[in-house]
Order: structure tokens, then C-alpha cells, then sequence
């Protein structure tokens, strides 16, 4: 290991992670997702356009920083409950918990995206202080999180499917980093590109991040030409009639 590449923290740095560096999009991809004027609710309807499996709403992870936009490659942490008694864990102060090494291994840009359990919080205000000074774009939790106004307060955002304030330390046990999860219900893997605002969240396999942009493109070139039209006066028969999409391949 050189001296540019992270440092690993602890045991389960050697054994459960499942890719130190993972892929990630040039930077001019990351700025052409964020042009899009309605990011993730076109992106979904690109998606679904060419048949990709991928776009959560807002109702099922909720947006816990209104009006954040973000887009990234995931950083992946598998998180299961634990057997041992989550009391025995807080009175010996032994955490299996390790989004630590995640965030260890973030650069820029990166989206800490946990698999999580229920009700349990698997981000906390100290990750989301040590995400925020790594200058990840953010995080996405299958689960819960908590201390919400300190993400808010330093502009880290979060998703997740509700707020607890039952910590993860004693509770969860990470199992993988940057190896497969599910969020519900859609299969993540390290460095597809996560897109999230407050409609919800799509996640496109990193084979096919540019197919997805070129599609969205295209769609939100063809809603600003609608919406321009409408501003000018054009009748509703009008803009009802004219053809702003064309089909893929078309």
C-alpha cells in the first residue's frame, strides 16, 4: 500500500471489506446529472425507459435535508442485527458497528449508502460529521438514522426510511463493505452512481451510467422546450399535439 491509499482502522478493515477502491464516474458525469433540471424524477423516467430497476420515492427514504440535491458513486456498508444483547455491548462500550472504514476509504464525491436494519440507527451525528469533513456528498440508509439537526446543521445530507434513537453500536454488526446490499429492495453494488433530491432516490448501475445520462438528457431537454412553450402562450391543444420526446433509437 502506498502512501496516497488509505490506512485501514481495525480487524474488520482485513476481513470484511470486499474492495478498497472502487470505480467511480469522471466528474464531468457528476456535473451532467446535477444540470438536469428535475434530477431524480427524470432519471427515474429514464430508467424506466430503458428498463432498470432502481428508483425508490421519497416516502419510503425520506429526504432529512429539504432541498438537497446529490449525485455520487456508492460507498456500500452491510449492516445486520447482532445476537449479543444490545445492554452487554453498551456496559462492555464494544461496538461491531464499522461504518468507520467506509468513510476511511471515501474520496470526494462519495455516497455512504448503508443496508441497514430496521428501526436501528446506522448514522449518527459523529459519521455524519467524520462523512462531511472526508467531502462526501452524502449518505442513503435502508434503516434509520439520528441526530438529524447535526447532519442538517453541517449540511450533510441524509436519506433514510425514518429517524430512531436507538443507536447501531450495540445493536448492528457490519458484515461487508463495498460488497452487494439491498436498498429496499434494489441491489447496490460499490461505485453505481447514487442520485437522490426530495423526490427520492434512483440508483443506476455503474454499466450503464452513461446510457442513463444521455436518456435524461434528452428528457429534460424535451420538458424545458414544454415549459417554455407554456410560458409563451402556447395553447394547451398545442403543447397537448407537438412532439417533445422522441423514442429511444428514434
Amino acid at each position: 500500500m502506498n502512501s496516497s491509499e488509505p490506512r485501514l482502522t481495525g480487524k474488520i478493515a482485513r476481513e470484511r471489506i470486499v474492495m478498497i477502491d472502487i470505480p467511480r464516474p469522471d466528474k464531468s458525469v457528476i456535473e451532467a446529472f446535477l444540470a438536469l433540471t428535475d434530477l431524480a424524477g427524470t432519471v427515474s423516467d429514464a430508467m424506466d425507459e430503458l428498463g432498470i430497476h432502481g428508483a425508490i420515492p421519497a416516502a419510503r427514504l425520506q429526504p432529512m435535508l429539504p432541498g438537497a440535491r446529490m449525485v455520487g458513486p456508492a460507498i456500500t456498508v452491510r449492516n445486520i442485527m447482532q445476537a449479543t444483547p444490545p445492554t452487554l455491548g453498551a456496559q462492555a462500550r464494544q461496538s461491531k458497528q464499522a461504518d468507520i472504514e467506509a468513510h476511511n476509504l471515501a474520496r470526494p464525491g462519495d455516497v455512504l449508502v448503508i443496508e441497514g436494519v430496521e428501526h436501528i440507527s446506522s448514522l449518527g451525528g459523529n459519521s455524519a460529521n467524520v462523512g462531511k469533513r472526508q467531502g462526501e456528498a452524502g449518505a442513503i440508509v435502508d434503516g434509520a438514522t439520528r441526530d438529524v439537526a447535526t447532519a442538517r446543521g453541517i449540511g450533510y445530507p441524509v436519506w433514510a426510511r425514518g429517524v430512531s434513537l436507538m443507536t447501531g453500536k450495540w445493536r448492528v454488526e457490519t458484515v461487508a463493505i463495498n460488497g452487494p446490499v439491498q436498498i429496499c429492495g434494489v441491489p447496490v453494488n460499490a461505485g453505481d452512481l447514487a442520485v437522490a433530491d426530495d423526490n427520492g432516490v434512483c440508483f443506476i448501475p455503474r454499466a450503464r451510467i452513461a446510457e442513463v445520462l444521455a436518456r435524461a438528457q434528452a428528457l429534460s431537454a424535451g420538458e424545458e422546450e414544454r415549459n417554455r412553450d407554456v410560458a409563451a402562450g402556447m395553447s394547451v391543444v398545442e403543447v397537448a399535439n407537438k412532439a417533445y420526446f422522441r423514442k429511444i433509437g428514434s
